[in-house]
């Protein structure tokens, strides 16, 4: 019993919020390798992407709720994520048009286009400030849990109680929807292929008669649909603050790096190493080691690595690593 406790316990703290974790980061690496395997840079103003569609979905939300308009026990979010996708679609092709069309007609290096993307990011931190403030929206309704603590405790009979989110479960299965949706269009459809050829050899594709302009809007658009859900997905999980999608940049470019700059999967692959690796450095394992110990070696102490206040730094930590030893990445991607 002691041993199912523990793994109950480990289930409830490390396992179960490192999946949900870990696919909310595969979304936003995916987004951030995309735009490197095909525009050739790394966009500095992801992180803020997603704070921008995240935003567009908060506000839309808040206008259905007050119309009365809700899905049950699902979240009224889902209604406004398509409305979402299309204006930070827009606004990244709007960027495209008057920002970054400029430099790659210049063929200028990729270094330029990494600090005009910083400052991209700047303004579109501060147009989200700017529309819906600094401080936490909560938006998510509808069921909280799909099994409470309380419920589990009562279910099984065990002490230790397990607590399933209905948002959990939410951003696992529409981070699966969303993957098996990108893997097939960029396999079976022939704008797919297109982009895959055209990511492989810009000068061959453009002989092989790819309009390049059509590639690049086409990447913008899965790029804000796959930001623009993981910023929905993060903010119902946690709530929606500005600041924090900022902070996110870090981790999703430490998962797309890991995985290998440029693969797709190894992109899903280093979003689950990233949020485990946080997840599990930061769990204070007192209480697991008390199920699963004699009584007379019991940890007096938290069993913690380090505190939460710096899980970011064990994303900085494996990108380190693994810029020292493995520079493409777990995945061999493109190297830096």
């Amino acid at each position: 019993m002691d041993f199912l406790n523990a793994l109950t316990a480990l289930s409830n703290f490390v396992l179960l919020p490192g999946v949900v974790y870990g696919s909310q980061l595969a979304l936003g690496a995916l987004g951030v390798t995309l735009i490197y395997g095909i525009l050739r840079f790394s966009n500095f103003a992801h992180g803020d992407t997603m704070a921008f569609g995240a935003m567009v979905a908060v506000l839309v939300t808040f206008w259905l709720q007050g119309m009365g308009v809700s899905l049950g026990p699902l979240p009224t979010a889902l209604l406004s994520l398509p409305v979402a996708i299309g204006v930070t679609a827009g606004l990244l092709l709007i960027t495209d048009r008057f920002v970054y069309r400029f430099y790659r007609q210049q063929k200028a290096a990729p270094v330029i286009l990494v600090i005009v993307s910083m400052g991209v990011m700047f303004i579109m931190n501060g147009l989200v400030r700017f529309i819906i403030g600094p401080n936490d929206q909560r938006f998510a309704d509808g069921e909280r849990f799909i099994i409470s603590a309380r419920d589990f405790k009562t279910l099984t009979g065990l002490s230790e109680g397990l607590a399933i989110k209905s948002t959990a479960v939410l951003t696992v299965v529409v981070a699966i929807i969303a993957v098996a949706l990108l893997f097939w269009f960029l396999n079976k459809t022939r704008t797919g292929k297109s982009m895959r050829a055209f990511s492989d050899n810009e000068d061959l594709a453009l002989l092989s008669g790819i309009n390049p302009e059509r590639v690049v809007i086409i990447t913008w658009i899965i790029v804000a649909a796959l930001a623009t859900t993981a910023g929905v997905l993060y903010g119902l999980d946690k709530s929606f603050k500005p600041f924090t999608y900022f902070q996110l940049l870090l981790p999703i470019f430490a998962a797309a790096i890991v995985g290998g700059l440029g693969n797709p999967v190894g992109a899903i692959a280093g979003g689950f190493v990233i949020a485990f690796s946080e997840v599990t450095v930061t769990y204070a394992f007192k209480k697991v080691a008390g199920y699963l110990l004699p009584e007379s070696l019991e940890p007096s102490s938290l069993v913690q690595l380090i505190s939460t206040d710096y899980k970011f730094a064990v994303s900085f930590a494996i990108l380190v690593i693994v810029l020292l030893f493995r520079p493409t990445g777990l995945f061999a991607g493109k190297s830096l």
